[in-house]
């Protein structure tokens, strides 16, 4: 069987995704984003005040970057952008969002929390 993908093409590719541009715009909404699961009520969020027993950690930042990158890849960019941290942003924060025993009660999800997330952290 004749292997679709060669490892220096793989190299290639993760060397490239390495390389796209993030903007000091991009990477501020991303770390909004991050301290809004640890701090909602900083960020206007007082309705997840109570909901959210353990926030995303600094790394959910690093993989959250990571993963805008490789979809910037997937669509031909030499750059990430809000919408690509929005598509991917549910897949990498939805284990890191730790909700509480009353947030369970009313039946909410982490993917609720990102909703929200998303709807009031100000996109650049």
């Amino acid at each position: 069987m004749d292997s679709l993908i060669t490892p220096e093409e793989i190299l290639n590719a993760q060397a490239i995704i390495h390389d796209i541009y993030v903007d000091e715009k991009v990477e501020d909404y991303v770390l909004n984003l991050i301290f809004a699961t640890r701090n909602p009520k900083d960020f206007g969020l007082k309705d997840l005040d109570g909901i959210i027993d353990f926030g995303a950690s600094p790394r959910a930042t690093i993989n959250l970057i990571r993963a805008a990158k490789s979809r910037a890849f997937t669509e031909h960019r030499g750059y990430i952008t809000p919408e690509d941290i929005r598509y991917i942003g549910a897949d990498v924060l939805r284990h890191r969002i730790i909700l509480t025993y009353e947030a369970e009660a009313e039946e909410l999800t982490p993917e609720d929390v990102i909703q929200r997330l998303f709807e009031v952290i100000e996109v650049p």
